[in-house]
């Protein structure tokens, strides 16, 4: 602006070029594809016999994989070529604000100890209680009906994958009953 003392504009900093490891838009490209990479990596070995559809236990994973890594390609070719990420336009966020880190730590102990008692619990107990912890955590006003509708959803989802599509979760206390 004139007057106000600038030199005129300011020169593209390396965080404005396209090869800035530092940026979070090519971390993050690169993390999906990486995560894309160690999902069919672990997949590769897998080996069972398929369903009646001809879709086996690899199927799945192998297609999420596969989208997680052309997600990430495509993203960090996008970020090289200059694309970065939108600001948050919703009136209800502050982009300045800063994380809620306690949060995420107790989000991230509840996936923690879902993964702990998934095979002594079960995993309509343990997905029960993952979700009910999830849905408290994130604010649910309503604590009966939340533990209800997890209850609800673990017991669909273990009747889907295991009724329907043949896969094999932990019963844990549940075995027999179900």
């Amino acid at each position: 602006m004139p007057g106000d003392g600038s030199t005129g504009p300011e020169p593209q900093s390396a965080a404005g070029s396209g090869w800035d490891w530092r940026r979070p838009e090519l971390v993050m490209a690169l993390v999906v594809a990486g995560l894309g990479g160690f999902v069919l990596a672990g997949t590769a070995d897998v080996s069972a016999a398929s369903s009646t559809l001809g879709l086996g236990p690899r199927f799945f994973p192998v297609l999420v994989g596969i989208a997680l890594l052309l997600i990430g390609v495509c993203y960090a070719a996008d970020v090289v070529r200059g694309g970065h990420g939108d600001p948050e336009e919703s009136e209800d966020v502050d982009a300045a604000a800063p994380a809620d880190w306690r949060t995420v730590a107790q989000v991230s102990a509840i996936f923690l100890a879902f993964a702990g008692l998934v095979d002594p619990l079960g995993w309509i107990i343990a997905g029960a209680l993952l979700f009910f912890g999830l849905a408290v955590m994130l604010g649910a006003a309503h604590r009966l009906r939340a533990g209800a509708l997890a209850i609800v959803l673990s017991t669909l989802s273990y009747l889907a994958f295991v009724k329907g599509l043949g896969v094999s979760l932990p019963a844990g206390l549940l075995s027999g009953v179900i």
